[in-house]
């Protein structure tokens, strides 16, 4: 049985919550449109060619939003260059500062993520609308557990799920009162548990999309496992319409784990996805070594495609029927190479990540030719 990557299989499906749908600049965001995957330059803004190239890093990871922050005047200035070169919408950071907000939209922000609360008078709350109403800017109200309003860690003694939902939505009803309902909204904590229950509250009380993410996840590894358990959960229940991966690293790092999560659940496909063996005294080559090496070197394939390599025959057939690709065995110096679930070809142990990387570039190339000829078809 050939690889099938069309049929629907029951058990599979995630049944996304209704929102309603925004745009963030040329992507949409919410509906029925793909869960977007964002992350957040660390450059000084100021600097507008160190965080241009950054911004292009993340481009080429496959990023379709970027947060940049705009603390002072030089930021909004720098942004107005950063904001013409960038490929992808930009979002502009804004806290407090309102002018900030108005300054961003003029100078070309898709979104500017602030909480309108926190921007000071009705007047300044007014003008920062009216600036994103004049520039097509939709909004991002940002909460998190680490910054709620004095008055709810009153009220409620510490952050919980209750206290975060009621900020969001008393923040999201100054922009509704203004004729504004361009936004989405983020419950952000570091917390796992917290994150989860009050996006669960928040998904039923408004159906605005949201922003996912747990905040300040932790380092590579520990984040990863952190976000990939909280976002996990909330996207498998059907919760979320855009991610942004918390790491202390560097940044397309952030966009790799997210388009990984999303490829997990089967929500989004991006690149080449290796199914492989946790390897074991079976194992017939290095798998570990194999795999890291056909990571690196498939690193630029954006086309979506499955690849197994399995270190013996147990379960690699199994494996390799529901692969476009896969490499199977290894034993007596060669192994059997899987073409749509097919064997194929065999090949040498030696030369097998040369002969693998040649066959998925290939095969990209031919289905990439495939959409495009689609795509003129339908024009």
């Amino acid at each position: 049985m050939a690889a099938d990557h069309t049929h629907v299989r029951p058990w599979r499906m995630i049944e996304r919550r209704k929102s309603r749908k925004i745009r963030v600049g040329s992507v949409e965001v919410g509906g029925d449109a793909p869960i977007s995957v964002q992350s957040m330059t660390n450059t000084l803004t100021s600097d507008a060619a160190a965080t241009l190239t950054q911004i292009r890093q993340l481009e080429e990871a496959g990023a379709d939003i970027v947060r940049v922050s705009c603390p002072d005047v030089e930021s909004t200035e720098a942004f107005k260059i950063i904001a013409r070169e960038a490929k992808v919408p930009l979002v502009a950071d804004i806290h407090f500062h309102y002018k900030r907000g108005i300054e961003a939209a003029k100078a070309g922000a898709a979104c500017l993520r602030i909480n309108p609360g926190n921007i000071g008078s009705p007047d300044r709350v007014r003008d920062v609308v009216n600036a994103a109403k004049d520039h097509g800017c939709s909004i991002r109200i940002g909460v998190n557990a680490g910054s709620l309003e004095r008055e709810l860690l009153e009220r409620y003694g510490e952050p919980c799920p209750e206290a975060m939902v009621e900020s969001a939505l008393n923040h999201a009803r100054i922009l509704q009162d203004h004729d504004f309902h361009e936004f989405k909204i983020s419950v952000k904590a570091s917390d796992p548990f917290l994150t989860v229950a009050a996006y669960q509250q928040l998904a039923e009380a408004i159906d605005c999309p949201l922003h996912l993410g747990v905040t300040e996840a932790g380092a590579l590894r520990t984040g990863t496992v952190k976000s990939a358990i909280g976002m996990g959960s909330m996207l498998w229940a059907g919760i979320g319409d855009t991610i942004r991966v918390s790491l202390a690293a560097d940044p397309v790092e952030e966009i790799k784990v997210g388009f990984d999560i999303l490829k997990s659940l089967g929500l989004r496909h991006r690149g080449v996805n290796i199914i492989a063996c946790p390897s074991c005294a079976r194992q017939g080559f290095n798998v570990i070594k194999t795999v890291e090496t056909l990571e690196e070197r498939l690193a630029h394939i954006s086309t979506p495609m499955s690849l197994s390599i399995i270190g013996c025959v147990v379960n690699g057939p199994g494996e390799a029927l529901m692969t476009d690709i896969g490499f199977t065995g290894g034993g007596a110096g060669a192994g059997m190479v899987y073409m749509a679930g097919k064997p194929d070809h065999k090949q040498s142990n030696d030369g097998m990540i040369d002969h693998i990387v040649e066959l998925v570039e290939k095969k990209a190339a031919e289905l990439q030719a495939a959409k495009d000829a689609k795509a003129i078809a339908a024009e």
